[in-house]
């Protein structure tokens, strides 16, 4: 059942919603849209599509009311000047994605905002921030790599019980903007310099802007956040072919699924198959124990 302090009725903080997408994802963006304006528990102001200049993704952000933001436009850097691949993988759309999510400071105007991947749909209500503390969702497996890129870039350990990668995250301004001024006093750089740089680009999965974002959180004001277990569910299903009966039955256990349509940043389908076998270790935070496979997160 849903949680007591995530019960019926919008009060306190008024966010933005905050979502990165690509022209395949119109087919989930509505349904995205909708499910956060239906369930979360405060009252919702602008809805911010940062995305490439394309006349369908135009069309629908005019249709739906939401505000097109040009990804090229956000960073001095474009997805092209970050050169993250492999033979066998592409991932630097993934990763200007993660730096799109983190200027989001700069894209919205309440000092609360949402970010979700435009593939995930709320099924049950939200209550993101309540008596002075943000709610983070968690989940108990993650990738290695997050927390040794994590490491790099910010000097210490990850400090969180749990992994912060769960499809959605509530941000405050301030916070990230603190976050990315620490970054830039350690490494002497751009915030979006120092992570590029901090990346292992051996490795498919080198970095997590959640992660990132909600450990520096969790370490700085640990009386300002609770943690939530996720209880995400991946459909391979279209979504537009949910029904209400559906969406009512998997909410009794869980509070969101993703619809994974999009085909991924890899370079192949061989290499979508490769890249989906339990060879690629996914491991809890609390560091050594490989936890059972599952479908990555955006983040």
């Amino acid at each position: 059942m849903p949680n007591q302090s995530e019960g019926a009725g919008a009060s306190g903080i008024r966010i933005d919603v905050l979502i990165p997408a690509i022209s395949k994802d119109l087919r989930t963006l509505p349904h995205v849209v909708e499910a956060v304006r239906r369930h979360s528990r405060h009252p919702v102001g602008d809805v911010v599509i940062v995305a490439p200049r394309e006349e369908a993704i135009l069309a629908a952000c005019r249709a739906n009311g939401w505000r097109f933001v040009d990804e090229n436009t956000v960073l001095p850097i474009t997805k092209k000047h970050i050169h993250y691949r492999s033979a066998r993988w592409e991932r630097s759309g993934w990763l200007f994605q993660q730096l799109l999510k983190l200027s989001g400071d700069k894209l919205v105007r309440s000092e609360h905002f949402l970010v979700i991947d435009a593939d995930t749909v709320l099924i049950r209500p939200h209550r993101f921030h309540s008596g002075g503390r943000t709610t983070f969702y968690t989940r108990k497996w993650s990738q290695p790599e997050y927390f040794r890129t994590y490491r790099k870039l910010m000097g210490r350990e990850a400090s969180a019980p749990r992994s912060l990668v769960t499809h959605y995250m509530l941000f405050e301004k301030s916070k990230l903007r603190e976050l990315k001024r620490f970054i830039e006093a350690i490494h002497g750089t751009s915030w979006y310099r120092a992570i590029i740089d901090s990346i292992d680009r051996t490795k498919q999965f080198g970095f997590s802007e959640y992660e990132t974002y909600g450990n520096y959180v969790y370490t700085r004001y640990p009386d300002g956040v609770r943690l939530l277990p996720a209880r995400n569910r991946a459909l391979h299903a279209r979504v537009d072919r949910m029904t209400a009966r559906r969406y009512k039955k998997l909410a009794v256990r869980y509070r969101s699924v993703s619809f994974h349509e999009r085909e991924g940043y890899v370079r192949s389908a061989a290499a979508r198959v490769a890249s989906s076998q339990p060879s690629q270790s996914r491991i809890k935070p609390t560091r050594g124990k490989t936890a059972k496979p599952a479908t990555a997160s955006r983040g």
